[in-house]
């Protein structure tokens, strides 16, 4: 029996659990980002290594959200978390069984069993969120309280992950990393108690015009949610290609704003998760009405993040810099939990999975190719200048947005 008082915050309940599970989670990748660029100095590496975790979703968020309408959120979420754990595992045991290109590759593998795990993970926690709010209107503010919260532990992980490194080794870290999953699952099984029966399923709902032949699929979410919708998952995926880049080279511009320890990465990765929770806490107090306006939401942050980048790419000294790196958080933060919000609020039920699905290929896909782009870039004309160069493209994709779209309204699901 579950007691009345955690029955009533249980929605605070699971929001605490995941931010527990991120701060470990952000632990263990700044753990994983060190050891390669120490072990190999490459811009392209660390940037594989984002895109280990990041591209997976072009690749397996089809058949994530497929999946989630279709056997229900809860039961993919818990799937989830035992994937993330069984990857989290694989990242800690291969430091003491593995050395040199043997090790990194093990890494990388950890890192792309994580990123599969975790594109399930998202879009089935995205639906599922919506079983434990009492009304409609509690879920825009209920979703953005995740993007605050996972900011929050990517606050909190990075200079974990990297006093860890520096007092007790890579092991450590990696080994908070795979324990911390655990945390989401013991919630979800023991302490919640979701509406299940306020789930709509593919396999139990007639879908729209147009989607007889295939109800369940990918396609025929992306038919079903309109013209609006298919326009906010196409900016995202290009305004993400251009100005978050900075995930998979955080190591590298570490060393550009600080220096190239352990801890100038965890303090780079804090400035930048305390922007994102700046910038969540802004989005959370305003979503009701800023996720019906998704030009205007959009075209902001991705002009926002576009100046951040021309700065920090022309920047000398760590408090300039630093400022810069703020501002980036905040940008990229507000982007993707806006694209989530915007996606969510405004489809039926019975798609949310696929569209979740939908958003993760727009912002993880654009944001790990970015990755790639950036490094490539990087090695022919050095940081500075791909910052100034790709932060030109974003300020002039956000000016257009705003100009054309900044007076759209998203109609009611």
């Amino acid at each position: 029996m579950i007691p009345p008082w955690l029955k009533r915050h249980q929605r605070t309940t699971f929001l605490v659990a995941s931010g527990l599970s991120t701060a470990g989670s952000f632990a263990g990748l700044t753990a994983k980002g060190w050891i390669l660029i120490d072990g190999s100095d490459s811009p392209l590496l660390l940037a594989l290594h984002f895109a280990a975790l990041a591209l997976p979703s072009l690749a397996v968020s089809g058949a994530a959200g497929v999946l989630t309408d279709r056997l229900g959120s809860e039961r993919v979420l818990i799937r989830a978390q035992w994937g993330l754990f069984g990857a989290g595992v694989l990242g800690a045991v291969a430091i003491p069984l593995s050395t040199g290109q043997l090790q990194m590759g093990l890494l990388l593998v950890s890192t792309l069993l994580i990123g599969i795990a975790s594109t399930f993970e998202l879009t089935a926690r995205n639906k599922y969120c919506a079983l434990l709010v009492d009304e409609p209107g509690q879920l825009a503010p209920y979703l953005a309280s995740f993007s605050v919260v996972f900011n929050v532990g990517k606050l909190v992980g990075p200079p974990l992950g990297g006093w860890l490194l520096a007092l007790s080794g890579p092991t450590t870290a990696l080994a908070l990393d795979a324990a911390t999953y655990l945390l989401p699952i013991a919630t979800i099984v023991w302490l919640l108690l979701p509406n299940r029966d306020a789930e709509e399923t593919s396999s139990s709902v007639a879908q729209g015009p147009g989607s007889a032949a295939n109800p369940a699929s990918l396609r025929a979410a992306w038919d079903g949610c309109g013209p609006v919708l298919r326009h906010v998952l196409r900016f995202t995926a290009l305004a993400c290609l251009v100005v978050f880049f900075h995930p998979g080279l955080a190591p590298l511009m570490a060393r550009q704003v600080l220096d190239g320890s352990p801890q100038a990465l965890g303090t780079f990765t804090s400035v930048l998760a305390a922007g994102s929770i700046c910038g969540g806490l802004i989005l959370q107090r305003n979503s009701r009405w800023l996720c019906n306006r998704p030009g205007l939401l959009l075209g902001a942050c991705t002009l926002i993040t576009g100046l951040a980048q021309i700065g920090l790419g022309s920047s000398r000294g760590a408090v300039s810099g630093l400022t810069m790196t703020f501002v980036i958080g905040a940008g990229t933060a507000c982007l993707l939990a806006g694209t989530n919000l915007i996606t969510q609020v405004g489809s039926p039920q019975r798609i949310r999975g696929r569209m979740a699905g939908l958003s993760q290929i727009a912002f993880l896909g654009g944001g790990g190719l970015s990755g790639l782009m950036a490094a490539l870039l990087t090695m022919g004309w050095g940081l500075g200048s791909t910052e100034a160069l790709l932060g030109g493209i974003g300020l002039a994709l956000g000016i257009l947005e705003l100009v054309r779209r900044g007076n759209t309204r998203l109609p009611a699901a």
